[in-house]
């Protein structure tokens, strides 16, 4: 599977690159601190662009390949911005035959987004996730850390939900 990577410019900003700098500082001769930073960085970032890569490997006198290595492995890891609401749609087995399937089209289709894009005004992404152990409410989806759940395959609720994080 070939690795996405945002087509859009990378907007961090000086407070944000002091700010991984510092941790960077603080914490590289740890044992194991690549992760921890690329866990700092992405929730500094909210994802982990190519320009934030090569500073973590240039501050960590590593090469980027290593850097990249490790965050194309670990699923929790993107290299694509997420939008303010992330909207998880589980499609474990008892979601899937439930018509998870449907909603996330249907979620795709309302907000015109395709695989790991961020809608224009930036608040929302959407992701199919494996299941997230809310069986007895199937079909569910989350939105950041709220969870909807008894959806129907339609998707009629799917606006009203929406509507809630437009405001």
């Amino acid at each position: 599977m070939a690795t996405k990577i945002s087509p859009a410019p990378f907007a961090g900003t000086a407070a944000q690159e002091g700010q991984l700098i510092r941790l960077i500082h603080e914490i590289k001769d740890e044992k194991g601190s690549l992760m921890r930073i690329l866990q700092e960085a992405q929730g500094i970032y909210g994802y982990l662009p190519i320009e934030v890569q090569t500073l973590i490997a240039r501050e960590l006198n590593i090469p980027l390949e290593k850097v990249y290595g490790v965050v194309t492995f670990y699923s929790q890891f993107s290299l694509t911005p997420k939008g303010k609401y992330q909207i998880s749609v589980c499609m474990g087995t008892a979601c899937y035959v439930r018509g998870a399937g449907e909603i996330l089209k249907k979620l795709r289709d309302k907000l015109n987004l395709q695989g790991d894009e961020v809608s224009p005004d930036g608040l929302f992404s959407i992701n199919d996730c494996r299941c997230i152990g809310a069986c007895g409410l199937a079909p569910v989806i989350m939105i950041n850390e709220d969870v909807y759940g008894r959806l129907s395959p339609t998707g009629e609720e799917l606006d009203d939900i929406l509507a809630k994080y437009k405001e």
